[in-house]
């Protein structure tokens, strides 16, 4: 049987005192992808928020690499969360945004040249990551959080400002990811993205 890295039983969120993933279930292994869809306002970001540390359930439990999510350094040495547009640091390049990267966690699963190529930024390392556009700084938001070691990679709506092309090309960075044996789960309205990983589709009543 699979080590399940990620758990959830009978989660039930209520951000807003609004109620959302009544009774919810997911269990994910080593070199799962799991798509989670449904419209706006299901619980997609509010999920991985919990998955996260970063939002308390009403009810049920949770367990990522064996324990209770939590925001504090441990979980995050194995976790990535890529989800809203991070704050660029002044002055550094995109570049530099990478190296700092590796520099901070060790041991990176690229260095910073092949995260260049891979995620279409070549010409662009010597850039400033707020004169780019915004399809070129979710690339670089996602080459920061693939660079660096982890073993669950949380992504709310990873294809956005993305074109068609390099979202086919996202796909198959997230299938190399699972292969080396991590998870993954990401909240996304792209079905093509979704029909390379396995789909949970969340109602907006649940």
């Amino acid at each position: 049987m699979s080590e399940t890295i990620i758990a959830v039983r009978g989660l039930a969120v209520e951000p807003g005192g609004v109620r959302v993933l009544g009774g919810f279930e997911l269990a994910a292994a080593p070199g799962d992808v799991v798509a989670v869809t449904g419209v706006n306002g299901a619980g997609k970001s509010t999920l991985l928020r919990c998955l996260a540390g970063l939002q308390r359930p009403a009810a049920g439990e949770l367990d990522v690499l064996g324990r209770p999510p939590a925001d504090e350094p441990a979980f995050w040495r194995d976790v990535v969360l890529v989800a809203d547009e991070p704050a660029w640091y002044p002055g550094l390049s995109v570049r530099e945004h990478l190296d700092l990267m590796g520099a901070v966690h060790g041991s990176p699963r690229m260095g910073t040249g092949a995260a260049l190529d891979l995620f279409a930024l070549a010409g662009r390392g010597d850039m400033a990551p707020l004169s780019m556009s915004t399809g070129q700084r979710q690339r670089l938001s996602l080459a920061m959080g693939l660079v660096r070691p982890s073993r669950v990679l949380l992504l709310d709506e990873p294809e956005r400002g993305l074109d068609p092309a390099f979202r086919g090309r996202l796909a198959d960075i997230l299938a190399g990811y699972a292969a080396e044996g991590g998870t993954v789960v990401m909240a996304t309205h792209d079905l093509d993205l979704a029909g390379r990983a396995r789909r949970v589709t969340l109602d907006a009543a649940a």
